[in-house]
């Protein structure tokens, strides 16, 4: 285990090589400098906010969050407020967001035990954000890392997961868990936080699902398989070599 302000790194990161990580600093430099300003996108002025519209986003767009959590934020100020009310007073102000009646039952149950349990303060230590309802590693780390500028690991979301398989930073068959100690291992700590925005960033910018813009791209063109592929794609293929028909028209009895 890996003593880190946050709680313990309850697992042994993989081992890389100094050429990996020399080439993990070389993307890490890249995507810097193209998105100087990127962060977090869910909207927040205290920790408790932004663990709610954590537990919010999940299976929705930050944008869609962003849309409801201002009135539900004006309602409920206060942990503490969440507390005194029920799952059925808070639905109406997430109701546009998918699963809204669990996603309402987690907020209450989890505000709730933020204050009863820890005063009204959004806990700062992993294991303790566990054991809140709706909080697994990926929420905890968005809070520890933007909240309260903790590194205990990197949160990978669908254009982390994406990007770090395309960009050779972990196997293409690994699963999310096992992306997250690759990059651990990969990138310094103080960059962790950072390093899920950046990718983020340039997940939705260019590095995309469906549509990517790769193969035109000069951070893809140096490290994603997907550009390479794409070029590959793209360029003219070559004609095939005429076959030898001499053989086959020549007369009967003749070598060709």
């Amino acid at each position: 285990m890996i003593e880190a302000e946050g709680g313990e790194i309850p697992f042994d990161l993989p081992r890389v090589t100094g050429a990996q990580r020399e080439r993990a600093a070389a993307l890490l430099k890249a995507l810097r400098q193209r998105y100087p300003d990127a962060r977090c996108a869910l909207r927040y002025t205290a920790p408790h906010e932004l663990l709610v519209a954590t537990i919010l986003s999940a299976q929705t767009t930050d944008i869609g969050v962003n849309k409801a959590t201002p009135a539900l934020f004006a309602r409920f100020p206060k942990p503490a407020d969440y507390a005194r009310a029920t799952a059925a007073e808070i639905e109406p102000y997430v109701r546009s967001l998918g699963f809204f009646r669990n996603k309402a039952r987690a907020v209450q149950a989890a505000m709730s035990e933020v204050a009863t349990i820890h005063g009204g303060e959004t806990p700062r230590r992993m294991d303790d954000l566990l054991a809140l309802r709706g909080v697994a590693r990926k929420t905890a780390n968005v809070v520890l890392g933007n909240a309260f500028g903790i590194n205990v690991g990197v949160v990978v979301d669908t254009h982390v997961e994406r990007l770090s398989k395309r960009m050779g930073l972990a196997p293409a068959k690994s699963t999310v868990a096992a992306i997250e100690r690759r990059l651990m291992a990969l990138f310094p700590r103080e960059s962790w936080t950072d390093l899920s925005h950046l990718l983020i960033a340039h997940g939705r910018a260019v590095c995309k699902a469906r549509g990517a813009l790769c193969a035109e791209d000069e951070i893809c063109r140096r490290f994603c398989s997907n550009a390479k592929a794409m070029r590959r794609a793209g360029s003219p293929k070559r004609a095939k070599p005429a076959k030898n028909t001499a053989r086959r028209n020549a007369p009967v009895g003749r070598k060709a």
